[in-house]
């Protein structure tokens, strides 16, 4: 069955309740063994190609869109001329920081980035800072240099 445009549009305007099983098996357990050792970076890069899917064009929209996608709630910390300071956090996230160490939010990570790029129309980059003992709390640094603009 293939879908049409229309068809999709709804799809992606229907509010569904997906299991958590269901979601953390994939996204923790079936990525890994798919991405191996590079799925970190394949996520990171694999966020920034969503975002330009799904260009936002405020921090708000961004926000709304974590929490739609059950990425979890996003706020800034802190801003600068040339960095941002993010907060991600979720009863989610908290469980997985307990279950898995070695989680990683780099398709989140990415995500921002490019979406922020896109929004000050200058190249950044996302880092995650693994500190993720903190309730279950991500933080990420987002860094540009407004000489670095984006070439048409």
């Amino acid at each position: 069955m293939s879908e049409t445009a229309p068809e999709i549009i709804t799809l992606e305007n229907t509010t569904e309740t997906v299991p958590v099983f269901g979601y953390e098996l994939i996204r923790e357990v079936l990525l890994h063994e798919l991405l191996g050792d590079d799925a970190p970076e394949i996520l990171y890069w694999a966020g920034k190609r969503l975002a330009r899917k799904y260009p936002m064009e405020t921090f708000d929209d961004i926000s709304a869109f974590f929490q739609k996608t059950a990425w979890g709630s996003l706020t800034i910390i802190k801003e600068s001329k040339n960095e941002m300071e993010l907060e991600l956090f979720s009863p989610l996230i908290k469980q997985r920081c307990k279950e898995n160490s070695n989680s990683t939010f780099q398709l989140e990570a990415g995500f921002i980035a490019q979406q922020i790029e896109l929004q000050k129309e200058v190249i950044c980059e996302a880092f995650e800072h693994p500190n993720k003992k903190k309730k279950g709390k991500i933080y990420f640094t987002v860094k540009w240099d407004k000489k670095d603009t984006i070439q048409p």
